[in-house]
C-alpha cells in the first residue's frame, strides 16, 4: 500500500518545524520527514541532507528545468525552497508516510496534486504580534529580515482557509496534541 503525505504549512515562527519534531520525537506517529530543498546558506547549527538539502542557486535552476522538484517557490527575492520528487516518491513508493514542512503556497500545490492522498495542515501563530516576538527570540534573522517575514506572515495567514485543518499554535502542547490527532486520523494508526 503506498503511503500517504501529510503537508504542514505556516507563516515563519509559527512552530510548524518544532510540532513536527515533536511529534516524530514522539513516536507515535508513523512517518518520515521529507528534506526541503533550498538555495540558501545554512543557519546555526544546520546540516546538509539532515534540516535542508543546501543547494547553490544553479542547481536549484537546473532541478527545476529537469522537474525535480514537485512545488518549489521563491520565498523570498533570490531565496528558492521546494520539495524533491525524490524526497517523496520513494517514500510513498515502499508505503511510508510522509511528512512535508513547506510554506504555504507549496503545502496548497501539493494538497492538489496529490488530493486525498494527502491531508493539508496550517498551523496559525495566535497573533501578529506572537509571531513578532517569536523572530526575535530567535535571534537569527536581522531587524529588517523579520519585519519582511512579518508582513509575508501576514499575507500567509489569509491562506488557512485553503488547508484541511487549522492548528492555533497559542499553547505549544496542545498545538503538538492537536496535530498528531489530524495525521493519527487521517493516516488511520500509529506505529
Amino acid at each position: 500500500m503506498e503511503g500517504k503525505i501529510i503537508i504542514v504549512s505556516a507563516p515563519s515562527g509559527s512552530g510548524k518545524s518544532t510540532i513536527i519534531h515533536r511529534i516524530m520525537e514522539s513516536g507515535n506517529v508513523d512517518m518520515e520527514f521529507s528534506v526541503s530543498a533550498t538555495n540558501r546558506e545554512p543557519r546555526g547549527q544546520e546540516v546538509d541532507g539532515k534540516d535542508y538539502h543546501f543547494l547553490t542557486t544553479e542547481d536549484f535552476m537546473r532541478g527545476i528545468e529537469r522537474g525535480d522538484f514537485i512545488e518549489y517557490e521563491e520565498v523570498y527575492p533570490g531565496r528558492f525552497y521546494g520539495t524533491l520528487r525524490s524526497e517523496v516518491n520513494a517514500r510513498c513508493a515502499a508505503g511510508r508516510n510522509v511528512v512535508l514542512d513547506i510554506d504555504v503556497k507549496g503545502g496548497e500545490r501539493v494538497k492538489r496534486i496529490f488530493g486525498d492522498r494527502a491531508v493539508s495542515i496550517f498551523i496559525m501563530p495566535p497573533s501578529v504580534d506572537e509571531l513578532r516576538r517569536r523572530l526575535e527570540a530567535r535571534a537569527v534573522d536581522s531587524p529588517e529580515s523579520i519585519g519582511e517575514r512579518v508582513g509575508k506572515a501576514e499575507y500567509e495567514m489569509t491562506f488557512a482557509p485553503k488547508f484541511d485543518h487549522v492548528v492555533v499554535n497559542d499553547n505549544l502542547d496542545k498545538a503538538v496534541a492537536d496535530t498528531e490527532k489530524v495525521i493519527l486520523d487521517f493516516i488511520g494508526s500509529g506505529k
